[in-house]
This record gives structure tokens, sequence and C-alpha cells, in this order.
């Protein structure tokens, strides 16, 4: 299929951003370098104070001229979860992702393999692999996934959700981030979206994002404590059953995929 042919898919792009200085200029470049240009991007910023927003509008030219449509918003927020609702509110492409502003594209053409996936099967979301990296831009881990089946939540399994695509409709269907959750509100998204909705996924086995190291989600014990209470939790929300033991069970032979 030539990328024309699936460029008939508007994909749109949502970086939730809080001072975030420091590397967002390198997300924003990721996303102007993509082959596939049927991009909305859309940025939504929690009002930041260290530069962050004068580094957007520094860039907003550039990012115009290489998508397909940008939308800039800077105001208070209730956190990164409000904020990746308030740019699904307002996108209008037929596939929705995100990513991190700490992160960026593994490859040029990442998002054309998204829109590749979903041109060519019967699907309602995809996902795919990420890497680690510290701030060098180094390799330090890996992040494998795998087809999903029903029952892998249980055992510790999740999508890589920054490399989470879905249709829009989804979100209107069957809801948004609950912006009560401290970290693990992705991962009931992506329950709620999988395992109760039973929506027809793909995995696709390609490198998508370059995950920088040290976000809210990969603290160490604290973030491991708090992302099974909530996961817990959302099991109970979503009428399953989750048993800790097998949970953790899982986690620690998850440890071992993540090695270089």
């Amino acid at each position: 299929m030539s990328l024309a042919e699936i460029n008939k898919l508007k994909i749109s792009i949502i970086t939730a951003t809080f001072n975030s200085k420091a590397h967002i200029e390198s997300c924003i470049e990721s996303v102007t370098s993509q082959s596939y240009k049927d991009i909305e991007y859309i940025i939504i910023d929690g009002g930041s104070i260290d530069g962050t927003v004068q580094t957007v509008k520094d860039c907003e030219l550039t990012i115009k001229n290489k998508v397909n449509r940008f939308n800039f918003v800077s105001e208070p927020d209730g956190g990164i979860y409000d904020a990746m609702n308030k740019g699904i509110r307002i996108a209008t492409g037929d596939i929705v992702g995100t990513l991190n502003s700490d992160d960026q594209f593994y490859t040029k053409k990442a998002i054309e393999l998204v829109a590749n996936e979903f041109q060519n099967n019967n699907i309602d979301c995809c996902f795919g692999n990420l890497v680690f990296v510290d701030n060098s831009n180094k390799i330090i881990r890996k992040w494998h996934s795998r087809p999903f089946e029903s029952d892998l939540f249980a055992k510790s399994w999740t999508p890589a959700h920054p490399t989470f695509y879905c249709k829009r409709e989804l979100f209107e269907k069957y809801g948004l981030y609950k912006t009560d959750y401290k970290i693990a509100s992705d991962v009931e998204l992506m329950l709620r979206f999988l395992e109760v909705m039973e929506v027809r996924s793909a995995f696709l086995n390609e490198y998508l994002v370059k995950m920088r190291t040290g976000g809210v989600s990969n603290q160490g014990i604290k973030s491991t404590i708090i992302i099974t209470k909530e996961i817990k939790r959302a099991f109970r929300e979503n009428g399953l059953t989750f048993n800790l033991s097998k949970y953790l069970f899982y986690k620690l032979l998850k440890l071992k995929e993540f090695i270089v």
C-alpha cells in the first residue's frame, strides 16, 4: 500500500505538557518529522512557567507547515489525564494516540506504520513496542509486547500506553481517562477497552516510541505500590476479579523482559 493510499486516515497525536521545556522541542520535532503527514497535533499545556509555552510558540510555524492541523492550549488543568481528556475532546482525527512531552517516536515511519495497520485490518486499536532511553538517548531497556488475550491484564500485562492508538469513537462510546487515578488511568482505560468492551485490537511488532526514564509511572517501589492499588481498583470498578498473588507473581516474571 502506498503512502498516498493510507493518508486517507487522519491521526490525532496529543502531547500533555507541564514545565517540559527541557524536552518539548525534541518531542515536537519527532512529530513534525513523521513521513505520514495527515496528522492533527494537539499540545495541552498545564500552565507552564519554565519557558515551555514560549518554546511551543517558537515552533508553531514549523509545526503548521509540517502537519495537517495544530492546536495549542495552555491553562491550568487537573494533571496529565485531564490534559489528555482535553485533547481527546477537541481531536478531529479518525485515530487518536498520545506522545509524552519527554518522549520521541522511534522512527520517522512510526505513524505511517500505525496508519497502515488500521487501513489493512478491521481493528479498533493497535499497540506496539517501545524502548526506554536515558537523557543521552541511550537505550537502557526494551519493552516487547504481544497480541492481546483475555486474562493478560490479570497477569500484570498491559500494552505500552505510549504506543496505544485507537479510533476516536471508542472514547465517545466507552469513556475517557479517569482523572481520579494518580498513575494507572491509562491501564484502566486499556483494560476497559480491551478486556471489558472486547474491542478489536492488533499488535504491531515494531518499535514505535523512545520513552525517557524518570516519569511518574517508573519511579521505583513507591510507584509500584500505587499502580498495584489502582489496578486492583480498576478491576473492581470494571466488574473483574483481581488476584493479588497472581498479579505479583507474573509481575516478578515480567522484570526479565525489560533487559536489553
